[in-house]
């Protein structure tokens, strides 16, 4: 079992960054795709971007593409979103996920461990 806990959230203007973390516990933390994903109020949950156990392998949505950058590393159990340039489209709650699979996923069910979310809010 793997449990995860984000960090780094908080209230920026438009145009500016935030580096979010998820640290994991267990030692088989390398063994998970990991995943980021957000939740605004009255939307579903979203991809938006994974990474594979190795980290070689990266996957974004197109909503982020070229502004956010995951990234992991394995000795220190940690998960990080670079978000650049944010757009108050941004603001949600962002959670990470831990899936078994060999490659980077956005399928939010191919996720089995969810952390409890940082909530990431962007002002005009």
């Amino acid at each position: 079992q793997v449990q995860l806990v984000e960090s780094g959230g908080g209230m920026v203007q438009a145009g500016d960054s935030l580096r979010l973390s998820c640290a994991a516990s267990g030692r088989t933390f390398s063994r998970y795709t990991m995943g980021w994903f957000r939740q605004s109020p009255g939307k579903e949950r979203e991809f938006v971007a994974a990474t594979s156990r190795s980290g070689g392998n990266t996957y974004y949505a197109d909503s982020v593409k070229g502004r956010f950058t995951i990234s992991r590393d394995n000795s220190k159990n940690t998960v990080y979103l670079q978000m650049n340039s944010l757009k108050p489209e941004d603001t949600a709650v962002y959670y990470c996920a831990a899936s078994p699979r060999l490659g980077a996923t956005p399928r939010l069910n191919e996720y089995d461990y969810w952390g409890q979310g940082t909530q990431v809010t962007v002002s005009p």
